[in-house]
């Protein structure tokens, strides 16, 4: 249990998770496992309140900047590792809590749910409070009803009563911007596959299910036994090859957009299928047989790497990293090296640790990848340093180090 030592609430919540991750259930039988499920999700709510709250405050504060960090979703995303749709969405929820204080009493009571705050948090938007304040709307009787329903009834309701109530807010109004309803979401799972949500209004889906059908449509081989949806994901791959092979598409930090591919050369030689062998440039794992394959049809750049695995400086001196050297960092660095932050290659620029002007070297040894937010960081007092081991450190302007956050080890059990 709690130690009745502990001087702070969140001392004695570490003591009780610990007590709680410890408790063997196995001795629990029916009612009893269901009566601990009940009192674990309403603290989850309480737990997810309390933790929104605690975001939208470090927001108000410009907390974020004492580790370099735009943004509490930045920050959660970098120290804590959460996906950005959940890190937007906590940040998201910090504010509806704020601002819809009977919703954010029955969260802190354990009677709603972090999903059904963040249902109801569109209700709270700049755009949905100035319609709302425009009409007469009193925002205290929505937060009640919101909140009764969001307790009381199935998540699927709730969310029909928050789309009522936004649908009736300005239904004369000007027509929406179709650009501000698109998003788009790529990720990876466990194997590597990638995985993507986008979200369309009518006009934009109609033109993408065109050029998707267009294709799907003139590829129908015989005795092709596919699903229709394995076929169109087949079409959409087609489409983004069309579009990269007739070489219009904008230049990416100074070239053409390409598929990129690392493998060792051996690895590249070897006719084994080579399982993991490859890293393509947006952090995919592929197999020598794959890079082969794109091999067939494209350029191979040999970069050499030296015996302690970095890419060997070409020599140059002048102001501007050449193409073949940036790319031999990016291969080294494949993101931004400032502390929690992961923005990819081909958002970052190539910093170098001694200045130019100051006689440092256009070299691998004196450069590093950053975004172009940390690159204004870091010549703003912040630091990177790479140490012997090829790790990267950083250091805010007062010399401590930033440290990410690293869950204590309490929850794992022998």
């Amino acid at each position: 249990m709690c130690s009745t030592e502990c001087v702070t609430p969140l001392e004695c919540l570490t003591g009780a998770l610990r007590a709680l991750s410890g408790e063997d259930l196995k001795p629990l039988f029916g009612p009893a496992v269901l009566e601990r499920a009940n009192a674990l999700l309403r603290a989850r709510n309480v737990l997810e309140a309390d933790l929104a709250r605690t975001v939208r405050e470090g927001e108000l504060t410009q907390a974020p900047e004492h580790d370099g960090k735009a943004s509490m979703a930045s920050w959660l995303r970098g120290h804590h590792r959460l996906p950005q749709g959940a890190a937007s969405q906590l940040v998201r929820t910090g504010r509806a809590l704020e601002a819809l204080p009977v919703l954010a009493a029955a969260a802190a009571a354990g009677a709603v749910s972090g999903e059904a705050v963040a249902a109801i948090a569109p209700v709270v938007s700049a755009e949905n409070l100035a319609a709302a304040r425009a009409q007469g709307v009193d925002l205290a009787a929505v937060d009640e009803a919101l909140t009764q329903v969001a307790a009381g009834r199935p998540h699927a309701e709730l969310r029909q009563v928050v789309g009522h109530y936004l649908a009736r807010l300005d239904p004369d109004g000007p027509e929406p911007d179709p650009t501000e309803q698109r998003s788009l979401t790529i990720s990876r799972d466990a194997k590597g596959m990638v995985i993507g949500r986008f979200v369309l209004d009518a006009i934009g889906g109609e033109k993408m299910q065109a050029a998707i059908e267009s294709i799907l449509q003139a590829a129908r081989p015989a005795g092709d036994l596919r699903t229709r949806a394995q076929q169109a994901g087949d079409a959409l791959v087609q489409l983004a090859d069309n579009a990269l092979a007739a070489g219009t598409l904008p230049t990416l930090r100074g070239h053409k957009p390409h598929v990129v591919v690392t493998i060792d050369l051996a690895d590249l030689m070897d006719p084994h299928s080579g399982a993991g062998a490859g890293r393509t440039g947006f952090g995919g794992i592929i197999s020598a047989a794959q890079a082969r394959w794109l091999a067939c049809d494209g350029n191979i750049t040999r970069i050499v790497i030296g015996p302690e695995g970095q890419p060997l400086d070409v020599g140059r001196s002048k102001r501007l990293f050449p193409p073949h050297l940036r790319r031999a960092i990016e291969i080294r660095d494949q993101h931004c090296v400032f502390a929690g932050c992961d923005a990819p290659s081909h958002w970052c620029d190539i910093h170098h640790l001694v200045h130019w002007a100051d006689g440092g070297d256009t070299s691998e040894e004196n450069a590093g990848l950053l975004c172009e937010r940390h690159h204004t960081k870091v010549h703003h007092g912040f630091q990177i340093v790479r140490d012997d081991a090829g790790r990267w450190h950083t250091y805010r302007p007062d010399g401590t180090e930033i440290l990410l956050g690293i869950p204590e080890p309490f929850f794992i059990h022998a």
